[in-house]
């Protein structure tokens, strides 16, 4: 059987199965190994594996098939549009299209190479962060991973702005607009 990206996803909503899933992805399952583990019911364990074996995520070695996932992932549309509430704020329309071109729904697809629109990026990543908070970098590296999987590469570029301002382990917001978007006239 094979199946597609809203099968996978109801499949790996269950955190046992996600757990089956993440030791298939490294070793073959050890049912009763992960049961006790868990502290789950070894028989319980067996049928989940049982039912992603027939699912055709696991072969019958009880091994992760990672082909089938890079089918599901081909499957997956290949780019959303930009969450409309990602573009709303203190941007103009060209800067609000601009935005739309390097984010797929809430997630930053690709930093801009050109440094007008990596600022662009970058000033509203920013507005993440309120004004006057503090952020340790644990809290700072959780807000960007929501973006983009590289927070570090982001985190310096905001510093390295000025939009965040860094000290002893601290972060703060030190720039970006705070003010409604020009007016535009005819």
């Amino acid at each position: 059987m094979l199946i597609g990206p809203t099968e996978f996803l109801r499949i790996a909503v269950d955190p046992l199965r996600l757990a089956i899933l993440g030791r298939a992805a490294v070793a073959p399952v050890d049912a009763e190994a992960l049961a006790a583990e868990l502290g789950e019911d070894p028989r319980r364990v067996r049928r989940e594996a049982g039912r992603l074996v027939e699912g055709g995520l696991l072969g019958r070695d009880l091994r992760l098939d990672k082909a089938a996932l890079r089918r599901i992932a081909q499957e997956l549309p290949q780019a959303a549009p930009a969450d409309p509430a990602l573009l709303s704020g203190p941007w103009t329309p060209e800067e609000a299209r601009q935005l739309a071109q390097f984010f797929s729904g809430s997630r930053l697809v690709s930093l801009p190479a050109t440094h007008a629109k990596r600022r662009l990026v970058l000033e509203r990543l920013v507005q993440e962060f309120e004004p006057g908070l503090r952020y340790d970098e644990r809290e700072v590296n959780s807000i960007l991973q929501v973006f983009y999987p590289d927070h570090t590469t982001l985190r310096r570029y905001l510093v390295d702005e000025g939009l965040l301002t860094r000290a002893e382990g601290v972060y703060w917001r030190t720039g970006g607009r705070v003010e409604p978007p020009p007016v535009e006239g005819p």
